[in-house]
């Protein structure tokens, strides 16, 4: 959370577009937050998705002509077998597929679409963010409602800074703990 993923997926979208090249931003039909298309990074910047990724999505055989690359945010969102779907277009259609998003949710369990890109990917980038309460590496995402951390819930919560806020192991320890002796 806050480390410049979508910040990162709209440069690269300016780029191929500065170079003339054809390309498609994408993103799963759950994500909602800023409005059905919108794809908005929180230094402001925002642009349309050209495609909403539900579950029995594909291209047609015209869409993908002359396609460059896709770029897809929020890949954490996705399932297995959409992740499926696009690896095997970067294969046959030697299209390259460039997702963003997080590897864990906020009790450090892999997203079922993060799996599998783990499980698949070409190469794994990670963008690095610092710890909200301290100057070291966030690893984790850390959900928060009236300021008190919680470690139960869905898996799926959508929200931005007022709900999560990215920390490093020994924060999100020390949060777990501040729980577990309050409940006791």
């Amino acid at each position: 959370m806050g480390s410049a993923k979508t910040l990162n997926l709209l440069a690269v979208a300016h780029n191929y577009s500065l170079q003339g090249k054809k390309i498609y931003i994408l993103k799963p039909l759950i994500d909602n937050r800023f409005g059905e298309k919108k794809i908005r990074s929180r230094a402001g910047l925002e642009k349309s998705a050209d495609f909403l990724i539900g579950d029995d999505f594909s291209f047609s055989e015209e869409d993908l002509i002359d396609i460059h690359c896709l770029l897809i945010d929020e890949a954490q969102f996705l399932k297995k077998a959409q992740v499926d779907y696009f690896r095997e277009l970067a294969s046959l259609k030697d299209i390259p597929v460039i997702c963003y998003g997080l590897r864990t949710d906020f009790k450090q369990q892999l997203f079922e679409g993060s799996k599998r890109l783990l499980e698949l990917a070409d190469s794994i980038e990670e963008v690095k963010n610092t710890c909200h309460y301290c100057d070291r590496k966030a690893l984790f995402n850390l959900r928060r409602v009236d300021g008190k951390a919680i470690f139960s819930g869905p898996q799926i919560q959508l929200g931005a800074e007022e709900l999560y806020v990215p920390v490093c192991p020994a924060c999100y320890e020390k949060e777990r703990n501040l729980q577990s002796s309050a409940k006791a």
